[in-house]
């Protein structure tokens, strides 16, 4: 008996640490992640995807864009109007420089340093969100640092900004106890749509992923055939999914009826391709590399939505709801991201890997 009792109060204990840890962790002690992973590269020429075969599979059309892109970063990137202009001609897209109004790199404070790990970040959403969009503009706005703070003022930044129809927000964290009051950071008062990445660490909700201004976008894996067109699109085993701890279902969720919920917010929202060995060709600092991770999705999710002004949370998921969903997105059915099982297996409709699915068009 007494042995019994000393089991229970080393579980009682256990969980009692565990409550005091997660409660433990505030805002101040966030640091965002950008989920980027190198498969390979070459310092001759792209190996990767290239944006042609990329619109091909998602159905988006050649050239096009409305407005400003935002991209939020952090640290200062000092060659990437460089090795933007060399993607630019590897890809024959049009040039996207500071010269001609395309290009615009605001830093959030004067003196910032450089990082090699984040200027591969912003060379692969730079690159790729003008890949996917060429006809409208980029804005780079560069955190001085990763914090939580710091990339909050870079993205209050370009909320502000009347010209913005989208912000792409390739990093995450773990989720922390007042994540509900920054909600109101991801609103614009002109109407940008906030994409942030789900994460690459398979099963587990991140922020701002989780929150519900935000659209959340998660990975798959694509297989193609011998001519670049698809053969196949799984769920990525390394897409981040889940519930959220902090931030209840929102409307436009409840409307779907999302199972095992429990009335708190799913994530991911979208999907798109993610996996290292089908990446995409970016150039970076001086070579050519082949680039994954779901940080390669909201980018160009992001661009989506400069192309058809229409990719909210409130219409995506009302056309999966709809009879003709095949319209809007491609179902993803197979996959898996871990061992919980419901939440880690792709299935009809929603789950907590891909979410409604990826796109088969720019208009929603």
């Amino acid at each position: 008996m007494k042995n019994r009792y000393i089991v229970l109060f080393a579980i009682i204990l256990f969980l009692l640490c565990a409550g005091n840890s997660q409660a433990s962790y505030h805002f101040s002690n966030y640091q965002g992640k950008n989920p980027i992973h190198i498969f390979k590269s070459d310092t001759k020429s792209p190996q990767g995807i290239s944006p042609s075969v990329i619109k091909l599979i998602y159905n988006l059309p050649k050239t096009g864009g409305h407005g400003t892109i935002a991209i939020i970063g952090a640290y200062d990137d000092t060659t990437i109007e460089n090795d933007l202009s060399v993607f630019d001609k590897a890809f024959n897209l049009p040039d996207c420089t500071t010269k001609n109004g395309c290009f615009e790199k605001h830093l959030m404070a004067s003196k910032t340093s450089s990082n090699s790990g984040w200027a591969g970040e912003t060379s692969l959403d730079v690159e790729w969100a003008h890949a996917i969009a060429p006809n409208a503009k980029i804005l780079l706005v560069e955190a001085k640092t990763p914090s939580g703070a710091n990339l909050l003022d870079a993205v209050d930044y370009a909320a502000g900004r009347s010209d913005v129809k989208a912000v792409s927000m390739s990093w995450g964290g773990g989720e922390f106890v007042e994540e509900k009051s920054m909600d109101s950071h991801f609103v614009s008062k002109s109407g940008a749509v906030f994409f942030a990445s789900s994460g690459d660490d398979g099963w587990g909700a991140s922020w701002p992923a989780a929150c519900p201004n935000v659209v959340s976008v998660g990975g798959t894996s694509i297989s193609l055939k011998s001519n670049g067109s698809l053969s196949s699109e799984k769920a990525w085993s390394g897409s981040g999914g889940g519930v959220s701890a902090y931030e209840t279902q929102p409307s436009y969720q409840k409307a779907y009826s999302i199972p095992k919920a429990n009335g708190m917010r799913a994530i991911p929202d979208v999907s798109y391709n993610a996996d290292p060995q089908s990446g995409f060709s970016t150039y970076i600092k001086g070579k050519w590399y082949v680039v994954g991770g779901t940080s390669a999705g909201a980018p160009q999710w992001a661009a989506i939505q400069s192309l058809g002004l229409s990719a909210t949370n409130s219409k995506l998921y009302a056309d999966k709801d709809s009879d003709t969903f095949a319209n809007y997105f491609r179902d993803i059915v197979s996959g898996s991201n871990g061992d919980c099982k419901y939440y880690c297996q792709a299935r009809k409709h929603y789950d907590y890997i891909t979410g409604l699915g990826s796109p088969v068009t720019a208009s929603f």
